[in-house]
């Protein structure tokens, strides 16, 4: 009888594993899919909320340390519950250091070890852990992780940034193939191509993936559509495609599901607090006096279209030939090929956390039409009173609602200070450099 007690305890201990593991799975899941049984209002409460559940499945755990703390499996569970916070802990380290001593095959330890050295700012620890891992089992966790630590990592120079970025892509797309139905592998796609894109040359078709990549983790995943930082991340990149509207919408939700981040609230008052600015200056041409308006267009002529008026002329788009100078109201929306925009600059604005360098001109019809010049040198600018000419412009439309704000207005997007024309020159080369955004790369 005794012997027959004997055999079933590795049984036992087995289903007490398992237990173990549902119950940790179960808090992952209250965590990751809180809104599904909490309202947006909660979100305040989720940290707090999260932290009692994670107390209370430790307990369970701790309950019976004594019988299994030699057991990679339990030395796991503990560890995993420990890395449901956001923060590093020393003992969860120490749980999962142990796990894969014991169990050197353990993945599921190498990539809670690797999330808990990345919590640490060990970056190296964890980029060793996740590869660790991969070299155990091909396996979505360690891919998508290790897209996140490449472009986190630091690089000699910018050829090896980007050749870590692409590298990133190329795990997060990996991950993706694996398990297409993995809302956070899309989302962290996403946050690949977002790199990618500013750190590549931002290719318009790298901006569509990310957009769709995000697109594609709320459609396969019901909870991704409650990431705050996929929200934050995506309206980062809205912003910079003067996606306006959007990106503050954007901004809005990723502060309403975390009300402790600041940074959302404050990109989004920063925003409203240029676009009020932007169309104020519009409306009143830069408060610029109508005497010295006046004065300052009686010299406006065509000979400040400089080398646009060479049949020479190389447009950006390839186009060669002298350009035909255009009133602002003649535009069109959209590319306007074989025409020039001429006007004097009205104001300048430096705001915030701004994307692009913002001027106003105003034509001869004293019509005047914001300018965003994006990829600027901190050096760059011009100044009230010069002679700006845009080669081929590039006109859009914005009818923008937000909360109980409205904005509508009209602007030229210039990517690149080296496509217009100042006081009759091109610009050197030095007035131009890579835009770098901001975007929150932590617990993607």
């Amino acid at each position: 009888m005794a012997e027959d007690e004997k055999s079933g305890e590795p049984a036992k201990d087995k289903n007490e594993l398992q237990i173990f593991k549902e119950l940790v799975d179960e808090l992952y899941n209250f965590r990751d899919c809180y809104f599904e049984t909490h309202s947006v209002e909660e979100a305040g409460r989720k940290q707090s909320d999260v932290a009692q559940e994670t107390e209370k499945t430790l307990k369970k755990l701790e309950e019976k340390e004594d019988r299994y703390k030699h057991k990679a499996e339990f030395l796991l569970q503990k560890g995993r519950c420990l890395n449901v916070a956001p923060d590093f802990s020393t003992v969860a380290e120490e749980c999962l250091s142990r796990a894969v001593k014991l169990e050197p095959g353990l993945v599921e330890g190498w990539n809670t070890l690797g999330e808990q050295y990345w919590k640490k700012g060990d970056l190296i620890g964890a980029k060793n852990c996740f590869t660790g891992a991969l070299q155990q089992s091909k396996n979505k966790v360690s891919l998508r992780n290790l897209s996140m630590v490449l472009r986190q990592l630091p690089a000699a120079d910018s050829d090896a940034h980007g050749k870590q970025v692409l590298e990133s892509v190329d795990m997060a797309r990996q991950a993706v193939q694996l398990d297409v139905k993995d809302g956070t592998s899309w989302y962290i796609l996403g946050n690949a191509y977002v790199s990618l894109f500013f750190t590549c040359g931002q290719n318009p078709q790298l901006s569509q993936q990310a957009l769709s990549a995000y697109a594609q983790s709320e459609k396969v995943d019901r909870a991704a559509s409650c990431y705050p930082e996929l929200h934050f991340n995506r309206s980062t990149l809205f912003q910079y495609e003067e996606m306006f509207g959007s990106a503050l919408g954007g901004y809005s939700r990723a502060a309403a599901l975390d009300p402790g981040w600041e940074e959302p609230p404050e990109r989004e008052k920063q925003l409203l607090e240029y676009l009020e600015k932007v169309t104020e200056l519009i409306q009143n041409k830069g408060k610029v006096k109508a005497r010295r308006l006046r004065t300052m267009l009686s010299n406006l002529n065509t000979s400040a279209l400089g080398p646009c008026s060479s049949p020479q002329f190389r447009s950006p788009t390839g186009r060669v030939g002298s350009l035909e100078p255009r009133t602002i109201s003649s535009l069109s929306h959209g590319h306007n090929a074989g025409v020039a925009a001429l006007g004097k600059v009205v104001f300048s604005l430096a705001s915030e956390g701004r994307m692009a360098f913002t001027f106003g001109m105003v034509d001869s019809e004293e019509m005047c039409i914001v300018v965003m010049v994006y990829n600027t040198a901190d050096s760059w600018g011009v100044l009230i009173g010069d002679t700006v000419v845009i080669p081929e412009p590039q006109v859009k439309r914005h009818s923008i609602t937000h909360k109980d704000k409205s904005f509508d207005f009209r602007s030229i997007r210039v990517d690149s200070p080296l496509l217009l024309i100042v006081n009759g020159k091109k610009q050197n080369v030095q007035s131009q450099i890579a835009v770098s955004v901001s975007y929150k790369p932590q617990s993607e």
